[in-house]
């Protein structure tokens, strides 16, 4: 199986590599972080996850063994789905200390290749970050989601040993560092 793998060479111009197996090492990326929550998950008002790993639902504290929830964008070709990353991969988000593992996907509908999660955002992976937001109500969730969207450095299959906010993004007041 092939996974591309964009590197960031100018402005204007990227460079796809494909890969044999998954990246393995740790690396690092800029990607174009979003959040989704509780409250504008599919379908909403819900935990729900596509690719569970460690967890049932949408969820984690940030740390190593607790990663919270990412959603990759994913192409459907026929009956087949893939996804921009293997479920399991892990990143590390050092604005948010945050430590977390692919289990969902981001873009609904029959083609969410056409999508931005797919497609990225200005040249940048699109990743999409679990806020929360249950027990903190809608207006917090939307309120944390909106501060931490940007361009970001991500570290992907990070070592376990990074600094870590731990707590659910939303409840701890979506800090950045």
């Amino acid at each position: 199986m092939f996974f591309p793998i964009i590197f960031r060479i100018t402005v204007a111009m990227y460079v796809i590599v494909s890969v044999v197996s998954p990246v393995t090492a740790e690396q690092s990326m800029t990607v174009y972080l979003t959040g989704y929550s509780y409250w504008d998950n599919t379908p909403r008002g819900s935990a729900q996850i596509a690719r569970p790993v460690i967890h049932r639902s949408a969820g984690g504290v940030g740390t190593y063994s607790d990663p919270v929830t990412l959603a990759v964008g994913h192409q459907k070709r026929g009956s087949r789905n893939t996804m921009d990353f293997p479920k399991g991969t892990r990143f590390y988000f050092p604005n948010i200390r945050k430590y977390a593992i692919v289990e969902d996907l981001c873009g609904d509908g029959n083609s969410p290749q056409n999508g931005p999660c797919h497609s990225g955002y200005n040249g940048y992976v699109w990743l999409d970050i679990y806020v929360g937001g249950r027990k903190t109500g809608e207006r917090v969730a939307n309120n944390c989601m909106h501060r931490l969207t940007g361009i970001q450095s991500v570290l992907i299959n990070p070592s376990p040993s990074y600094r870590v906010s731990s707590g659910e993004l939303s409840e701890t007041g979506c800090p950045q560092f």
